[in-house]
């Protein structure tokens, strides 16, 4: 689906697929949710939805570029996921990864629209 027509929560996740698009790199936008914590009734009281899946890598893809307090909170959750899911595959793009994506692209230039 091209990056147009999906509502992304970030303007960081819309210029990230505008890259995988440039590149014609098949991806999926949160198509799944992982279970990560239950509570005393087995009820879910936390879960864990990854930005992107690309489907030809096999791997999901969050990107990160909020302060260091929620970076931990996600570097914890991608823990819980390699723990209860070993066989996900799944990266962190932190804030220096993505801005030396946008700046060797040129995608600071996009508007994130």
């Amino acid at each position: 689906m091209p990056s147009e027509l999906v509502g992304f929560a970030h303007a960081s996740e819309r210029q990230f697929a505008r890259l995988l698009d440039f590149y014609q790199i098949e991806w999926q936008y949160e198509p799944r949710s992982f279970d990560l914590e239950w509570g005393p009734e087995g009820n879910v009281v936390q879960r864990f939805t990854p930005d992107f899946y690309l489907p030809a890598y096999d791997l999901f893809i969050e990107i990160t570029t909020l302060n260091q307090r929620l970076v931990t909170r996600k570097n914890r959750k991608v823990r819980r996921l390699r723990e209860r899911y070993p066989e996900v595959r799944c990266k962190i793009f932190y804030q220096r990864d993505y801005l030396s994506l946008v700046t060797k692209y040129g995608l600071n230039d996009l508007r994130a629209g």
